[in-house]
């Protein structure tokens, strides 16, 4: 398990749509297993990766926690501009 926390360049919207991307379909193909304003869950695998989002002074923070996901989770981390 891991708990990471992160913090982009992006806006709130961009990161959402890039974790989508990643994680979800077309990506690793985890199933979105629920969306909210600034927190996403995807399932599969045995496992689990949620992010949540918080903007800060045009910058967003995302706390990334995930089971089964950890290598994944540091991958999408470390090409956050």
């Amino acid at each position: 398990m891991i708990n990471l926390e992160v913090t982009t360049k992006l806006g709130q919207v961009e990161a959402m749509e890039r974790l989508k991307r990643f994680f979800g379909k077309g990506g690793l193909g985890l199933d979105l297993s629920e969306e909210a304003p600034q927190c996403l869950s995807f399932e599969g695998g045995g496992g689990y990766v949620t992010p949540t989002l918080c903007p800060e002074e045009g910058k967003t923070r995302i706390d990334l926690v995930s089971q089964e996901w950890d290598d994944q989770v540091k991958k999408f981390a470390s090409g956050l501009p």
